[in-house]
């Protein structure tokens, strides 16, 4: 669709989410749960939220940058005020908004909210038609929101073609820092012509580019071949202050096998994707809270230089080989299994994966933690991946000696010494 020229040069300049976003959201583990008298732990209700933020705040998430709390999807009542505000359900949020964001706040955390760029929200609850686009905008800000996730149900594509871009104007405008998620993309099919990346990079933060996660396995491994398949349109796109959002982390609920939670984890995370946990932190299994809190997997994905890693090879035997560039001439890599038969044996080196010659690498395995060694390029090594597994690698540069340092200072030490990938 041809956007008016001026979006072009207008950008989305709020300074945020320069590393992507971290937190956790309602959609994925609990839905459009309204009956809050049939079920009231787990309904979409303030209470919900409120013990998510002390979770959150009390379990060491907070720390490692899991920062945002974000509403999904039936918060709100099914009609507007007099005034064509948009009001939470009064039974299930009897505070507010704007209290439950003081109290997010007050734990050093911050609030997200949905809505939805058409008639209805996907859930059939008011929607921010063209008109209110400014009005939503404002009431977000007034409540102390920090992020906004704007949905695509019930709307055209030339009402998301001017909608989206609006929003992008009408947050700016409030003054408020909101980071802003866009589902534009995944309702155009995610896809050149019909969605312009260049553009999308100037209006929105972070974007939803596929189809919603579901609980399997066979959800991750769609989205996986849908982002990796598209590589070449993606992984450009995204970068300080603009994702892909490959959508939220199901680790901890029930559809993934413990191999398979690690293996979303090191995806996301070479995917520099959004880490958005949907799962229920109250009765979260050891081994999934320790997947998700992997300090140097989060330090990985929250890699200042913001690129979107790729795969690099795609083997016979069912292995795939991805890379990440991390800044200091560091890298992530992640051998991945599709293998559903047993631990497989796979042998290569950093040469055949295009490292630099003559380079040497400090090698960190992410999930033990344990440095493993030094390697050189030419080397060939093996790493055993479980089925539907990955081993993940953490590779630093070392500076490769030719000669001692000591020996004949006199010659022009370029010729002696180099770093390995200056």
């Amino acid at each position: 669709l041809a956007l008016d020229l001026a979006l072009t040069s207008m950008a989305l300049e709020n300074g945020l989410a320069r590393t992507p976003p971290m937190g956790w959201m309602s959609w994925e583990r609990f839905r459009c749960n309204v009956d809050c008298q049939a079920d009231p732990r787990n309904c979409i209700s303030e209470q919900l939220f409120f013990e998510m933020a002390d979770r959150l705040a009390e379990d060491g998430w907070r720390e490692l940058g899991y920062e945002y709390i974000n509403i999904d999807d039936c918060w709100s009542a099914k009609q507007r005020d007099t005034a064509g505000q948009l009001v939470p359900d009064p039974k299930r949020f009897p505070s507010g908004i704007k209290a439950l964001a003081d109290y997010v706040h007050a734990r050093g955390l911050k609030l997200g909210i949905y809505g939805d760029l058409g008639i209805f929200t996907c859930g059939g609850y008011p929607g921010t038609m063209l008109e209110h686009v400014k009005q939503d905008a404002q009431t977000f800000a007034a409540w102390g929101v920090d992020m906004l996730k704007l949905d695509g149900c019930y709307s055209s594509a030339e009402e998301q073609a001017k909608g989206y871009p609006e929003m992008a104007r009408a947050l700016n405008a409030t003054g408020r820092p909101i980071v802003y998620s866009c589902s534009w993309p995944a309702y155009q099919g995610g896809l050149p012509p019909k969605v312009n990346y260049t553009i999308l990079a100037e209006i929105c933060n972070l974007w939803r580019n596929y189809d919603d996660i579901q609980d399997s396995w066979d959800s991750v491994l769609s989205i996986v071949d849908w982002f990796f398949t598209n590589q070449d349109v993606l992984q450009p796109a995204a970068g300080p202050g603009h994702w892909n959002d490959p959508d939220m982390l199901i680790i901890g609920n029930f559809g993934l096998s413990y191999e398979q939670s690690r293996s979303q984890m090191a995806l996301w995370t070479v995917m520099a994707a959004p880490l958005l946990m949907s799962t229920d932190l109250r009765t979260i299994s050891p081994s999934a809270k320790e997947i998700l809190q992997n300090h140097l997997m989060i330090q990985i994905n929250q890699d200042p230089l913001g690129i979107q890693g790729r795969r690099i090879v795609k083997e016979k035997s069912h292995i795939e080989v991805f890379l990440r560039p991390l800044s200091q001439a560091a890298s992530a890599l992640v051998f991945f299994s599709r293998r559903t038969d047993m631990p497989f044996r796979y042998t290569t080196s950093l040469a055949k994966l295009h490292f630099p010659e003559d380079a040497v690498y400090e090698v960190q395995d992410v999930y033990i933690g344990k440095i493993i060694g030094t390697l050189k390029t030419a080397d060939n090594f093996s790493v055993i991946i479980n089925p539907s597994g990955v081993v993940m690698w953490y590779l630093r540069p070392m500076a490769l000696l030719v000669q001692p340092w000591h020996v004949d200072r006199q010659q022009a030490p370029g010729k002696r010494f180099r770093p390995a990938l200056l």
